[in-house]
């Protein structure tokens, strides 16, 4: 069993923002899978199959910056390690519409991932960074992401989620490595 958790922030107020993105994977995972999610204490989980493998689609339902406490227990309650966790987020320091897989590293300034580092004690799991741009020297970060798209920016958006779903799912199918070498590229044709 894995557990994919998306990451954002719970409410109307923040759909369809670039905060947003890793709700927005999770969703379509699971609207490919014709499953709903369920509203737990501390989560909001649906329960899908993908490539033979048994997933947990999770969106926490605290604040991007405190995700650490219901991943944590969401893992506990599955009686998952954090290796058999991926966690989706956005990350503003990506050019807008890239993809970036890993198996493991730092929070590179996304507080979500932060917070779980720290509740989890490590770094040791997988993530899947989209990248929303803005992360510029001087920029109102806070004020961007939490922005909502529309028009050519929120279809943009739409099609960099389904090729984040797309990464996920062939990450299950092929391993990480081989997700890696595939999505780990710019969302630009032309570069």
């Amino acid at each position: 069993m894995r557990l994919v958790v998306g990451l954002g922030n719970p409410g109307i107020d923040y759909e369809q923002t670039p905060h947003n993105v890793g709700f927005a994977v999770v969703e379509e995972l699971a609207r490919r899978n014709g499953v709903s999610f369920k509203r737990g204490p501390v989560a909001e989980c649906s329960t899908a199959s993908i490539s033979g493998q048994e997933l947990v689609l999770v969106r926490p339902l605290s604040y991007m910056n405190l995700s650490g406490r219901p991943v944590a227990s969401v893992l506990h309650w599955h009686k998952l390690r954090p290796i058999d966790l991926i966690v989706v987020c956005d990350d503003v320091n990506l050019p807008f519409g890239r993809l970036r897989i890993r198996p493991s590293g730092g929070a590179g300034g996304q507080k979500g991932l932060r917070s779980i580092i720290e509740t989890l004690g490590g770094e040791e799991f997988p993530r899947l960074r989209l990248g929303v741009g803005g992360g510029y020297p001087g920029a109102d970060i806070g004020s961007y992401v939490l922005r909502r798209l529309r028009g050519k920016e929120l279809e943009a958006m739409n099609e960099m989620v389904a090729r984040a779903a797309d990464a996920i799912e062939h990450w299950l199918e092929s391993g990480l490595d081989s997700a890696m070498n595939r999505h780990n590229v710019s969302g630009d044709a032309n570069e």
